[in-house]
């Protein structure tokens, strides 16, 4: 498949995202991006702003403001932080969108006609003292299982049982802490996901190259019995439920639709608006019938967003009936902590994208992210380890490798790609781990493995320092010009081939080193990462890439072009910088 479409879990609209946030989704979601542009697939990076639901009118009514002018104000304040970090979204769009509404009512509507929703009378906690029905996340109290007194009304995030906040015990408002509560009798809409459970299973047990994580949580979910899920909220900011005809729904009058249900119907409401403004063609993305079963699809997102990716949103794409295209790869995250605790939006809880840019670039956030992804396990943030990964890979690994090459080129050679010499050993060592790392960095980045592929980065900038160091050609300029000139030869090309090798990740960096290099910024500057679709006039197995191939790729640079020293490409963290991090957003405590 040559066309890839790539959505992140949306943002919530109740602030500036935290760094676990962007680990989580977003970031991911943009190096996979880069790499497969790179790699000459047609990419589609689709995400926006989640902006419905009972936290947007909480933080609309903390800043005084109408929830819809907050949430203009907050979806500007991510978009700009989202191009702060170089996230190359395609589109950034919005779930208030009516693109987005239409689709919702419309999925709403053909789901009840295949039997798949009905109307439910269901009980639910009112709190007196904030004269609202609450959501099951703002309904608070002991645990029924294990007895954890901080539960919250969906599930228990000590025993991660799932629960229904009437369960709870000695329930209270986690909007004001009130226990002035009572249940309530409630009308709503259900989502018939145990209907689908049986073809959930099947579809989930079948899906290939998902990790174990969020293949887990799914088949948890249904093992322990999927629910029907309501899909709509007694809340005023929303999608209108609405009938048949398009009007009001009589007795849903000031109910709107649940923000889950409406959230990854943003997907395709978000593309339906970049065709609109650019003239794509969003059906050939998102319809079987449209030419979208040749697109493959990817979804990135943290733990606590995979049941409703993998169960929720799966129940309505096959409850339609309609040929909508389905996710083919899951890439879950576990979360990123904050001293072993969790970062946090609501309590202001580690440091926010907004305030992360103030004090470093974003190409040191994005390498130390992605060399420490969440994967496996949950990672825990360090001022110490981002220090430590800033310092030793990039400013001393590719950034020392870089000035000292460039710098010697210029001082001996006047800045020209000097000719001469005989290729030796140090040269065939080199094309030898050239060979091994490129194609394992491919892969890596095809299998959406983040450490394994910023491991593999990083060891092909340590192989490019040992290469220096054994052709060492500051020793043989004193005695032979020719052979030097072979060192600061293959030393050159090394640096246009970490440049195309950064964009992905630290695309900043890269721009410096391309125009230091004289090199366009050109999109088929990786194609040799896939060597079946160059015309070359000899034969390359994709599989096992030839000597002939790679030392082609290490001399690209024609011999005379012109290149200069670029400025210090990384200036290291030093410690009175952490002295000073930690004063302002705190570390060390749990």
């Amino acid at each position: 498949m040559s066309k890839i479409l790539i959505t992140s879990a949306l943002p919530y609209i109740n602030g500036v995202k935290h760094l676990g946030n962007l680990a989580g989704s977003m970031l991911p979601a943009d190096v996979y991006a880069r790499a497969m542009r790179l790699l000459d697939y047609e990419v589609l990076y689709i995400c926006a702003t989640d902006e419905h639901g009972t936290p947007a009118e909480l933080a609309a009514q903390a800043e005084g403001m109408a929830v819809a002018d907050y949430c203009d104000k907050m979806h500007e304040a991510q978009k700009s932080a989202g191009a702060d970090f170089k996230l190359s979204y395609d589109y950034f769009g919005r779930s208030s969108a009516p693109s987005t509404a239409a689709l919702t009512q419309h999925f709403a509507q053909v789901l009840e006609q295949n039997g798949m929703i009905e109307e439910r009378v269901s009980k639910q906690v009112y709190s007196n003292a904030d004269g609202r029905y609450l959501p099951d996340r703002y309904v608070e109290g002991t645990c029924p299982n294990c007895a954890f007194e901080a539960a919250r009304g969906d599930q228990c995030d000590n025993c991660g049982k799932l629960l229904d906040p009437i369960d709870l015990i000695d329930p209270y408002s986690a909007v004001s802490g009130s226990k002035d509560v009572e249940v309530r009798d409630t009308k709503h809409l259900y989502l018939k996901q145990s209907v689908k459970s049986d073809d959930l299973r099947k579809w989930v047990t079948s899906a290939k190259d998902w990790p174990p994580l969020a293949t887990s949580i799914a088949l948890k979910w249904l093992d322990e019995g999927l629910r029907d899920r309501s899909i709509t909220r007694d809340l005023e900011w929303g999608i209108p439920v609405v009938d048949k005809d398009g009007n009001p729904r009589a007795g849903f009058e000031g109910k709107v639709y649940y923000v889950w249900f409406d959230a990854p119907i943003a997907y395709i409401g978000a593309t339906q608006d970049w065709a609109a403004e650019t003239g794509g063609d969003w059906e050939s993305w998102w319809r079987t019938d449209k030419g979208a079963d040749d697109v493959q699809y990817v979804q990135f997102m943290g733990k606590d967003n995979v049941a409703f990716h993998t169960l929720s949103f799966p129940t309505t794409i096959m409850g339609s009936g309609e040929p909508w295209k389905m996710v083919d790869q899951l890439k879950a995250f576990n979360w990123v902590t904050w001293y072993g605790g969790k970062f946090s939006t609501s309590s202001k809880r580690g440091v926010f994208m907004d305030q992360a840019i103030d004090i470093a670039p974003s190409d040191y956030w994005r390498w130390h992210l992605m060399a420490n992804a969440p994967e496996g396990n949950d990672a825990a943030f360090t001022w110490e380890e981002f220090q430590a990964s800033v310092n030793s890979d990039l400013a001393n690994v590719l950034g020392n490798f870089v000035n000292r090459i460039t710098k010697y080129c210029v001082g001996k050679f006047d800045g020209k790609v000097p000719d001469g010499g005989v290729p030796g050993e140090a040269e065939d060592k080199l094309i030898s781990e050239m060979q091994i790392g490129l194609q394992y960095l491919k892969q890596k980045y095809e299998q959406r493995e983040f450490r394994q592929a910023m491991f593999a980065t990083r060891k092909l900038w340590t192989a490019g320092n040992e290469y220096l160091t054994q052709a060492a050609p500051w020793t043989h300029y004193k005695t032979d010009t020719a052979q030097a000139a072979i060192g600061v030869r293959y030393g050159l090309n090394l640096v246009a081939l970490f440049a195309i090798l950064a964009r992905p990740i630290i695309p900043d960096a890269a721009a410096k080193i391309h125009a230091a290099m004289g090199m366009p910024m050109l999109k088929d500057a990786w194609k040799f990462m896939r060597p079946e679709i160059l015309d070359l006039d000899y034969e390359v197995d994709p599989g096992d890439w030839s000597k002939e191939y790679v030392t082609n790729i290490l001399n690209i640079l024609e011999i005379g072009h012109n290149i200069s020293a670029p400025d210090v490409l990384f200036t290291k963290i030093e410690d009175d910088d952490i002295a000073t991090w930690t004063e302002r957003f705190g570390g060390g405590e749990a």
